[in-house]
């Protein structure tokens, strides 16, 4: 074809990679349909051969189909709630206090965790004042672990202390076991590193009344409730199961109310009344089956199926389930969202807590096509919902056979972030967060969206083991 032909009718243009080449022709009334092209591995020619080596190997394939079967095959029950000191020995045997995210130090930690830590500190008798709580972390007083090298997940600052309820999530088939704690509703709570005596009273009732009546009414019922039914539920009715959750903890009051209203002397009318008002409730249900659900699917030998991602404030860090126990880490991202009034985003700690754990699994950023009402908090749509969910399965190992989205048809959520589709494509994972004060003692102020640092997932990738050499 000759120029003088190609230029004799309407010309329509595909611009691959830089947004910039399009605007000059889209100024001067030519059709320009852009694609958003990145060079594989970030541009490294070092890390696309590491790439290279993995993308399509079938030891690599066999080997994510064997993680996603172990993922997708666990029945996660709510079988009991317990003192997390008699759950996880640990807490019993030493002064440990587990907290979200990879392994921090005191000295390291954001100010909202350094706040609940003190919380925790003072609600476990401890210490009697905040001022004597912060010398024993400082001075090595009280030991720092996170709640990943326990089993357990918890939300923004995640601090477990030995006399907090846990809720326990079982699989029958495996008897394998995960936990969080109880979720004390939104605003000023010690997870967003509130503290006051609103905050202390609250921690307490739920310690003395809320969990024991919890624990009566779950074991009066006449079978043990199945977290992963009412998650796929909840997706048909606007929960994603991270930030919004509405639609969740209804469907689980409705399970328990019953059974609590059978317990008024372990304070069962109590808690109901909580539960009314708090629909942040089921995020603490849906971590906990979360994590065990991607813990079976940990230490498969040869998978780049990430298993684990999590943020303390300051770092946030992915596992991959053929890379051992080791975190890689890159700093925190900040959070674009909405902000309660009076605060803004220079008020706002980076992203924080280990609910991201719904997303490895297949839900809250994951699954926005489900509730659309999420991407409002950054002026988005419910097409830009469909999009990022859309987007998410590109980076992806399959979809969850259980977890359907209405607004895409019903097709299965993504589920199986590879760390060779991240890298490849440059795609960040997209999270569903709340966001909580940078300063100690003030609590949540908004909720939004942030992504995952590509970062991680490219020192994954250098430091995945080599496989080996075929005969």
């Amino acid at each position: 074809m000759s120029l003088r032909t190609l230029f004799a009718g309407d010309l329509h243009v595909v611009n691959v990679g830089l947004e910039s080449f399009a605007q000059p022709l889209r100024d001067s009334g030519v059709d320009v349909t852009s694609i958003d092209w990145r060079p594989p591995a970030h541009g490294d020619d070092e890390l696309g051969l590491d790439l290279a080596r993995l993308v399509g190997h079938p030891l690599v394939e066999a080997s994510n189909a064997v993680a996603m079967d172990r993922i997708l095959a666990v029945q996660p029950l709510w079988v009991d709630v317990c003192p997390a000191r008699e759950a996880i020995p640990a807490l019993a045997e030493r002064r440990l206090l587990l907290h979200a995210g990879p392994p921090i130090a005191w000295a390291e930690m954001c100010g909202p965790m350094r706040a609940a830590v003190v919380g925790a500190a003072l609600l476990e008798g401890w210490a009697s004042t905040p001022a004597e709580a912060e010398r024993q972390a400082a001075s090595g007083g009280i030991e720092f672990e996170p709640c990943h090298h326990h089993d357990a997940v918890g939300p923004m600052a995640g601090i477990i202390s030995p006399s907090m309820p846990l809720i326990v999530v079982e699989d029958p088939a495996t008897g394998r076991r995960s936990y969080s704690n109880l979720n004390e509703g939104q605003g000023r709570c010690l997870r967003y590193g509130a503290l006051g005596d609103d905050v202390m009273d609250r921690l307490r009732w739920m310690s003395a009344r809320l969990g024991p009546s919890l624990r009566a009414a779950l074991r009066s019922l006449p079978e043990r409730v199945n977290l992963r039914s009412l998650t796929a539920q909840a997706l048909q009715m606007g929960d994603e199961c991270h930030s919004r959750n509405v639609a969740s903890s209804a469907l689980l009051v409705r399970e328990l109310a019953g059974a609590l209203a059978q317990h008024p002397d372990l304070g069962g009318h109590e808690a109901l009344e909580f539960l009314r008002g708090n629909n942040y409730w089921f995020l603490n249900f849906s971590m906990a089956a979360s994590k065990l659900a991607t813990m079976a699917g940990h230490g498969v030998e040869h998978s780049t199926v990430v298993t684990a991602f999590a943020r303390n404030g300051v770092e946030v860090g992915v596992r991959v389930s053929g890379c051992g126990d080791s975190w890689f880490t890159a700093p925190a991202a900040d959070v674009e969202g909405l902000y309660f009034p009076g605060f803004g985003p220079e008020d706002a700690n980076p992203d924080i807590g280990d609910s991201a754990i719904a997303e490895v699994h297949g839900l809250g950023g994951f699954a926005l096509a489900a509730a659309p009402a999420i991407v409002g908090f950054i002026g988005g749509t419910p097409s830009a919902a469909r999009r990022i969910s859309e987007e998410m399965a590109t980076i992806t190992v399959t979809r969850h056979r259980d977890y359907q989205l209405p607004g895409l048809d019903f097709v299965g959520a993504p589920v199986g972030i590879d760390v060779r589709a991240v890298v490849d494509t440059g795609t960040e994972p997209t999270i569903t967060t709340g966001i909580s004060h940078r300063e100690p003692g003030i609590g949540q102020i908004g909720a939004g969206i942030t992504h995952a640092p590509l970062e991680c997932f490219i020192k994954a990738l250098r430091a995945f083991p080599a496989l080996p050499v075929e005969p």
